[in-house]
């Protein structure tokens, strides 16, 4: 999922912000458990956990997904 999916693109006004991130981390969330997926690595890759990626982080957590 991406802020350019079309099933994500209409909730967006912007797609670089943290809201986006907590859509685009929902819209993951939804498509892994529907595969069978319920537990995920998460690799910031350097990153400081902070702002979008923070947010991509909990909303993966808060939909049902383990990491």
């Amino acid at each position: 999922a991406s802020t350019l999916d079309p099933e994500v693109k209409p909730q967006l006004s912007t797609g670089g912000n943290v809201a986006a991130a907590g859509i685009v981390g929902k819209k993951v969330a939804e498509r892994a458990i529907a595969a069978g997926i319920t537990r995920v690595g998460f690799d910031r890759s350097g990153f400081r956990y902070h702002g979008r990626i923070k947010a991509l982080a909990e909303a993966v957590r808060e939909n049902g997904l383990k990491v």
